[in-house]
């Protein structure tokens, strides 16, 4: 659905993105992970036809977006980070006038402002003001604004900015009722546990470059070839640090309050071996097993922490 070749942005001799590429099949979910000014934000505004790349080429549904963006348009819906809103106008309103905007037909509006409204549970507020809306209500607003047109591309810059766990919780409702729906999303948002279990595939951008992508799984197997293992003693702490530290296949030791962490990159039988000498020399072990890389941890590890620009992200 979307296609991504070697995408390139540059202002003067800044270079907010570098050789950019990455594809995602129709009904996919895609996350966008990467620090402030990685060329996240550049990026999506490329794809959704707002600014024109210095090099590269984005195909929607095979179409070229640089050399026809109106057709890309019907296609696509987009969900800034920052967007506007008409204070004046009622709920029911605003997405009426988004819907003349895309010139849908007056005698099918209502029918398509009701799914919607129904869609982001917004059904009871089509006769409140905008302005007296929450925020959370106002990002599923703008997401419904996003959808009159029924797009088969989404593109969501941080749709979760600043929301709260109940209204993200709620959030993350309707993008995997869009994906049941057969929509291509393409997400960029800094809550990585929530892509982790949303996303088909994630892309980790950092200084205008992807350094890493694929299903989470992958990712965290291309970020380091070895696992992280915890054990909790009653007593012998000391001991076991000691232990643990003499075992060649071990890396960044963690000692804890009540446990202890540490990289271990040898083989089933090695493992087995630490917790026998443990065991064998009085440690008191109430747990010792493998503790689950998440997003973060990651994401921390394979990015530097340095962004290209603040205010290009």
């Amino acid at each position: 659905m979307l296609a991504v070749e070697n995408l390139t942005k540059k202002y003067g001799k800044f270079l907010a993105v570098n050789q950019l590429s990455l594809q995602i099949p129709k009904g996919h979910i895609f996350g966008f992970v990467g620090p402030n000014g990685a060329g996240k934000t550049t990026t999506m505004k490329i794809v959704a036809g707002l600014m024109r790349p210095t090099s590269g080429r984005v195909l929607i549904d095979g179409i070229d977006v640089t050399k026809n963006v109106n057709k890309v348009r019907e296609k696509i819906g987009y969900m800034p980070d920052f967007f506007g809103v008409y204070d004046d106008l009622k709920v029911d309103e605003y997405l009426d006038f988004y819907c003349a905007a895309y010139q849908i037909p007056v005698g099918q509006r209502k029918k398509i402002i009701d799914q919607l409204l129904e869609l982001v549970d917004l059904a009871h507020k089509r006769q409140s003001y905008v302005d007296s809306l929450s925020r959370g209500m106002k990002q599923r607003l703008c997401l419904a604004r996003s959808l009159v047109h029924n797009p088969s591309l989404l593109i969501l810059d941080e749709p979760a900015s600043g929301l709260d766990p109940r209204a993200r919780i709620e959030m993350k409702e309707i993008l995997k009722e869009l994906k049941n729906m057969g929509k291509t999303i393409l997400i960029s948002s800094h809550i990585l546990p929530e892509l982790a279990e949303l996303c088909t595939s994630i892309g980790i951008v950092e200084n205008g470059k992807i350094i890493a992508a694929g299903n989470v799984d992958e990712i965290m197997l291309q970020s380091s070839n070895s696992k992280m293992l915890k054990i909790k003693v009653l007593s012998g702490a000391d001991t076991a640090v000691k232990i643990i530290k003499e075992q060649p296949a071990v890396e960044n030791i963690i000692r804890n309050t009540d446990s202890i962490e540490f990289g271990f990159n040898g083989s089933e039988e090695e493992t087995a071996k630490i917790l026998y000498h443990l065991v064998n020399h009085g440690v008191e072990v109430t747990f010792f097993g493998e503790v689950q890389k998440n997003l973060e941890d990651v994401f921390m590890k394979i990015t530097k922490g340095v962004a290209t620009d603040a205010h290009q992200n």
